[in-house]
């Protein structure tokens, strides 16, 4: 009888599984939750606004180290550039048969998914941990499985049972190790409606450490690698994602959007760039900057880089970080641009900040225009400066060599990842809606 109970509880948890993967062919979105938001497992009411900026920044600047040590050695496997304790965004993921949920962090740097799994040897959490031995649907993948190849040499092993086995770094000193394996993802959608994808390929972390805080059960990467979310689904959202963001003083949840629920509407605003594809570095993003104008005035690329993708677009990143030398161009068109002293001693790690308490900064920060290949992207002074306290700093950084579009550029921006079309659009939007 128990057996008979049991069988027709799978079958039935396999119906509902497939009755809810077609009925969401036409996309899905889910919640992106901002670490500072009140929704946030991160959320700290003791925080001031001008403590989450300067954290901002030094996390911004942490992240951009370890993407530097990633490009270093192009003939080793990429370690991955997330730094656990700089995470800016979190998403909702539910695994397993019955189904349970769990706040991951979502990063375009990396690729690997996984939850921390039980039995472990784990950072102090207070989340829950995945019990493989409690879904029907959990299966451990072979060493010669497909997925498990997909890792680098020193990234997988096999132990006397012939299961794969991952071990994965990232920068911070953070790890995770564990057993490669499929179950079945869950989403819950903007619309209220669940969907599932079966048989989705994830690390079951059994020892985790490093920076992790103990409010993320692991992390959802968003990459272009061939284990991440969005190359998983596929064609199943016919490799399309976009998020639309809004600034961590929001009242709600900004948006991921998968398969046509991602597709940007035709219209006026609407701009294309390519992305270049670089095959020793899969996991990232790259776009081609030509300038930066501020105000009238336009600032032409300058590079100690060759070739094509000399930027790379990060949702994980907050600050706009662009290399020393245009840096300089940029900052001495800004100052020229705001008929305003800046402050002598900026905070830290900002480089150039106005007093707005007398003088009003406010209106006479100008607009400033990104120009990718073949897409002009007009950003707002909320996008370019950031308020601490009584002061408007710069949220464009300084860095030695890698450059990154960050999260405060893409606030109130419908950013759409067409990995088909090779493309990233962008529209401006009202994120709330």
């Amino acid at each position: 009888m128990n057996k008979l109970l049991c069988f027709v509880m799978v079958a039935f948890s396999s119906l509902l599984i497939l009755f809810l993967t077609e009925a969401k062919t036409g996309g899905f979105s889910i919640e992106l939750i901002h670490r500072d938001s009140p929704l946030s497992p991160f959320y700290n009411r003791s925080i001031t606004p001008a403590e989450v900026m300067t954290n901002a920044a030094l996390r911004s600047i942490s992240r951009i180290d370890h993407f530097r040590q990633s490009s270093m050695d192009e003939s080793k496997a990429i370690e991955s550039v997330v730094i656990t304790n700089g995470v800016t965004y979190l998403m909702k993921i539910s695994i397993g048969t019955p189904p349970l949920e769990f706040f991951a962090i979502a990063d375009t740097g990396s690729d690997l998914i996984w939850i921390r799994c039980t039995p472990c040897v784990c950072y102090p959490h207070n989340s829950p941990l995945f019990d493989p031995s409690k879904s029907s649907t959990y299966q451990g993948l072979s060493c010669d499985s497909k997925p498990c190849t997909a890792l680098s040499p020193d990234q997988y092993g096999c132990g006397d049972t012939k299961k794969c086995q991952y071990s994965y770094r990232y920068g911070g000193k953070s790890f995770t190790n564990g057993n490669l394996s499929t179950d079945t993802f869950v989403f819950s959608s903007t619309d209220g409606q669940a969907v599932s994808f079966p048989i989705s390929v994830f690390g079951c972390g059994r020892y985790n450490g490093g920076q992790f805080t103990g409010a993320e059960a692991g992390i959802v990467g968003l990459g272009g690698g061939s284990l991440s979310l969005v190359s998983q689904l596929g064609d199943k959202i016919e490799h399309k994602f976009s998020y639309c963001l809004l600034p961590w003083t929001a009242s709600s949840a900004s948006k991921l959007r998968f398969g046509m629920e991602a597709v940007i509407s035709a219209g006026e605003g609407v701009v294309s760039t390519p992305l270049v594809s670089r095959s020793n570095q899969p996991t990232f993003y790259y776009l081609n900057l030509e300038g930066i104008s501020v105000g009238d005035k336009r600032v032409p690329w300058s590079s100690t880089a060759q070739g094509e993708g000399n930027i790379v677009i990060d949702s994980g990143t907050t600050y706009t970080m662009v290399e020393l030398n245009f840096y300089n161009n940029v900052e001495a068109a800004i100052r020229e641009a705001i008929a305003l002293q800046p402050v002598q001693a900026p905070p830290q790690s900002f480089k150039l900040c106005y007093a707005t308490s007398s003088a009003g900064a406010d209106g006479l920060i100008p607009d400033m225009i990104f120009h990718f290949t073949g897409a002009d992207v007009r950003l707002k002074p909320f996008n370019t400066f950031v308020k601490i306290n009584d002061l408007e700093c710069l949220s464009i950084m300084p860095s030695d060599d890698i450059s990154i579009y960050g999260n405060v550029a893409q606030v109130n921006f419908q950013v759409e990842y067409d990995l088909g079309r090779k493309q990233v659009s962008f529209a401006p939007a009202d994120c709330t809606k």
